[in-house]
């Protein structure tokens, strides 16, 4: 069985497509990581801060307020800069789903850092009533915080440990697919370079060409039969084989195409012999090269084409399956039904054909075969026109 290059090619793009979604979903965790990296950053510049605002000197406490005031709202800052990012950080979201955990723990941690504020607020200030009580609440509520704060860090570890078993399959998916691709693509554009450094020797012997394209190409470019060269085996008016020169085709060719059906299909022209001469010779000559053009147009590599009577051709087809070998052949028949042509004696002129069409067994000799497709076709010719005709059409109308 022979492959196509276009296919091969085409999956090819598409595995590429999929490498490139591949690359792009790395790229997408990789990005989604440094978000778990800046909430730890901004965590630890709160506790930084909380521990330099408890730290304040109360020796000038204007200064004292002043430096509290603004690192007291930077803390509120940083809090609404952990739920924004969350927004966009969609594996935690998706994967570990932890919205509603995540969230609690940050308005939990926004209340304590407002009741830090309030009790920081009182230790500094004017009023040095209960000092000692106060500090000792600021310090009750700044370990508070601080323990609010290592719990949403060590969750944050447990975050992006999930994350990341999801990120390792993803990179060992990605890993054995891309391997796997890259063994099976090298191997396959190994052959297919082979299939084309052999088109420059086409005589190669041992050779199994794996390509259905460079197969194709390669029965183009073998020597044609000899028959070309030889005027005994052609047909003078239609430069067709002749029947000798069928036979020679036949044999030459019979083996190019091993593994696929071989049909034998006869086609007469209607009403058109030499006892029914109703055009001039001149005419008739013309009528017989249209025909002939408009079959060798539809002639593959492995065709064997021949004018094997007066009205008669003769057309052996090799083809992956009978119904393609007979659809190729109804092809013809309907191409030569629409050929315009005119007479001077009578005007427009519309030809169409007759055939009887069997499909040759391989122990079956192409004499015997071509005999059983004349008797399809006198068949045909009696009960039908612009019809060809198989085995089962018989079959079919006897019943």
């Amino acid at each position: 069985m022979k492959h196509s290059i276009k296919k091969i090619f085409s999956n090819l793009s598409i595995f590429l497509i999929f490498l490139a979604l591949f690359s792009a979903s790395e790229a997408f965790l990789t990005s989604q990581q440094s978000t778990s990296y800046d909430k730890i950053d901004n965590l630890k510049n709160q506790k930084a801060i909380l521990s330099s605002l408890i730290h304040l000197s109360r020796d000038d406490i204007e200064l004292a307020l002043i430096q509290f005031n603004g690192k007291s709202t930077q803390l509120h800052t940083d809090i609404e800069k952990l739920k924004n990012s969350y927004k966009y950080n969609f594996t935690e979201q998706f994967i570990v789903s932890n919205e509603k955990e995540y969230l609690s723990d940050l308005e939990k941690l926004d209340s304590l850092t407002t009741l830090f504020n309030d009790k920081a607020h009182e230790y500094y200030s004017k009023d040095e009533k209960n000092n000692d009580i106060k500090k000792q609440e600021l310090d009750k509520i700044f370990y508070s915080i601080n323990n609010q704060i290592d719990s949403i860090m060590i969750k944050s570890l447990y975050y992006d440990q999930s994350k990341f078993k999801f990120q390792k399959i993803v990179s060992y998916i990605s890993f054995i697919v891309i391997l796997l691709g890259v063994i099976w693509y090298r191997k396959r554009l190994s052959v297919i370079y082979a299939d084309i450094k052999y088109l420059y020797n086409v005589d190669q012997k041992n050779f199994t060409i794996f390509s259905e394209e460079v197969d194709s190409i390669a029965l183009r470019m073998r020597r044609k039969p000899t028959t070309s060269d030889n005027p005994s085996m052609l047909d003078p008016i239609t430069g067709l084989n002749n029947l000798k020169g069928m036979m020679n085709s036949y044999s030459e060719k019979k083996g190019m195409k091993e593994g696929n059906f071989t049909s034998v299909t006869v086609i007469e022209i209607d009403n058109f012999s030499k006892t029914n001469r109703i055009y001039s010779q001149e005419f008739t000559q013309s009528i017989l090269k249209k025909v002939a053009f408009t079959i060798s147009l539809h002639e593959q590599a492995t065709d064997v084409i021949a004018r094997t009577d007066y009205n008669q051709f003769t057309l052996i087809f090799s083809r992956p399956s009978k119904e393609q070998s007979f659809k190729d052949v109804d092809i013809i028949r309907q191409s030569i039904s629409e050929l315009k042509l005119k007479s001077a004696q009578t005007g427009p002129v519309t030809v169409t054909i007759s055939g009887g069409f069997v499909i040759k067994p391989n122990n079956v000799s192409l004499e015997e075969a071509s005999r059983e497709a004349k008797k399809v076709l006198a068949y045909s010719k009696a009960k039908w026109t612009n019809k060809i005709t198989q085995i089962r059409d018989i079959a079919e109308d006897e019943l």
